[in-house]
């Protein structure tokens, strides 16, 4: 089998993607937030309530990873725990207006972040890669 460069790809791909990972750590930094709880708090503030199983379940973690998520977000005072209206035995989290001031900080970090990363290509090149990597995503 002759070798068209295809082997190369995964290996870049893959160091892309730390790339992106390790400057979204940085992104977080100012806030002190692990990219798991930044991940938790945007999918939080985006719904009024959520149950940690729906949480745990969007995040693609398990629900003991949920818990130590959301305490910890809730430690810092960027959630709250509160009753179901609909399930007395259940709780919903919501953003507190702190965890939604921060949300928008971090959402406009990570823009820029993004905006200075991407600008290295030209648009068509961004227009490309965007179509080929939602080709390649699941």
């Amino acid at each position: 089998m002759a070798d068209d460069g295809t082997a190369d790809l995964g290996d870049l791909l893959i160091r892309a993607a730390r790339t992106l990972r390790r400057r979204w750590r940085d992104v977080l930094a100012p806030w002190d937030l692990s990219p798991h709880q930044a991940r938790a708090l945007k999918v939080v503030s985006e719904h009024d309530g959520v149950r940690l199983s729906d949480l745990a379940e969007t995040l693609r973690i398990a629900p003991r990873s949920a818990t130590e998520v959301a305490d910890g977000l809730q430690e810092r005072g960027l959630i709250e725990r509160t009753p179901d209206p609909a399930d007395r035995r259940a709780v919903l989290v919501r953003a507190t207006e702190d965890g939604g001031r921060v949300r928008r900080e971090i959402d406009a970090a990570r823009a820029a972040d993004s905006a200075e990363l991407f600008a290295r290509l030209p648009a068509a090149d961004r227009a490309a890669l965007g179509r080929i990597l939602s080709t390649l995503t699941d």
